[in-house]
């Protein structure tokens, strides 16, 4: 059945993934743009959607970024994203818009949880410093979120817990980017200039998950189409793991750089394993589609479009 959708964050790689993925043509897509919905201010929220009146919002919004970035603004992390998810939860609310998938981050698990991370770990320990800000605003709109569909059972608001994320529309700036994309900017930048050596922040064995974010467009898409099937909170991952250094290598393989890696102990790493659990995922029936090396790949040709 067609539904009316809001995509909140359709400026961003996971919202313009959304509304140029094919399940989205069988929908009517709302789609504004932050000029023309500001999601920091309450009243304006508020408004836009007691106006559009979805069935359903799909929202991805949020100031994100590496840990370069979070560790050098921590207050607006919280702050923005704390402000971000409460005005679009409680909008939606207001006007009674019966379904809500609400996208939150792998970063909710606690520092020390053990992996791979089932969802009754949120809550359960300290969080990872160095993204800290940005890990309590995403479990405060999980929480909330909950609260809202236990309050009230005509209103269906659900999480799904996107693993790492990468691909078009990805940041690839150096302070702002993600550990995949920071690689692929990083060593097409190093072929072009002919560099020997490419440097990885710590000794390279932390352990990360990452999915291409058209897989992961396609299993939200899915949630929307078969939402009364979703689990309240679900990982949306891959299911397994590779080494910061097995990530080098990849994308080196695939840009075709040949050279050497050092290795910079001085430089801060996170957690060092963050590999989800895709149980409850695979009970209900989805799994990603997309190889390693074809996301790399892919992900390098819109590089090369509209960055290099």
């Amino acid at each position: 059945m067609a539904e009316r959708v809001l995509i909140t964050g359709a400026t961003g790689m996971v919202g313009r993934n959304l509304v140029a993925h094919p399940a989205a043509h069988g929908h009517e897509v709302l789609a504004p743009p932050r000029a023309e919905l500001d999601l920091t201010d309450a009243a304006a929220v508020a408004d836009y959607v007691a106006w559009a009146a979805p069935t359903v919002v799909i929202h991805a919004a949020g100031k994100v970024g590496g840990i370069q970035a979070n560790m050098a603004a921590p207050v607006d992390f919280l702050d923005v994203n704390t402000m971000i998810g409460r005005n679009v939860l409680m909008a939606a609310r207001a006007a009674r818009v019966p379904r809500l998938v609400n996208l939150s981050s792998s970063c909710v698990y606690p520092a020390r949880g053990k992996n791979p991370l089932t969802e009754d770990q949120i809550g359960t320990g300290a969080l990872e410093p160095t993204n800290e800000g940005y890990a309590l605003a995403k479990v405060f709109a999980m929480r909330l979120a909950a609260f809202i569909s236990a309050e009230d059972p005509e209103l269906s608001y659900k999480t799904l817990i996107p693993c790492n994320l990468f691909g078009p529309w990805d940041a690839f700036s150096p302070g702002r980017s993600h550990l995949l994309p920071a690689i692929i900017d990083k060593l097409h930048r190093a072929k072009i200039a002919g560099k020997p050596e490419a440097d990885i922040w710590g000794d390279g064995t932390a352990r990360r998950e990452f999915m291409y974010v058209g897989d992961a467009a396609e299993g939200i898409w899915r949630a929307v189409d078969h939402f009364d099937t979703v689990p309240d909170v679900m990982n949306l991952g891959v299911g397994r793991d590779h080494s910061v250094n097995d990530y080098y290598a990849a994308v080196a393989g695939v840009l075709g750089w040949v050279g050497r890696f050092t290795h910079d102990l001085s430089k801060p790493v996170g957690m060092a394993q963050k590999l989800t659990d895709v149980s409850r995922q695979t009970a209900w029936g989805w799994a990603p589609a997309t190889p390693l090396s074809d996301a790399i790949a892919r992900t390098y040709d819109f590089y090369r479009e509209h960055h290099s």
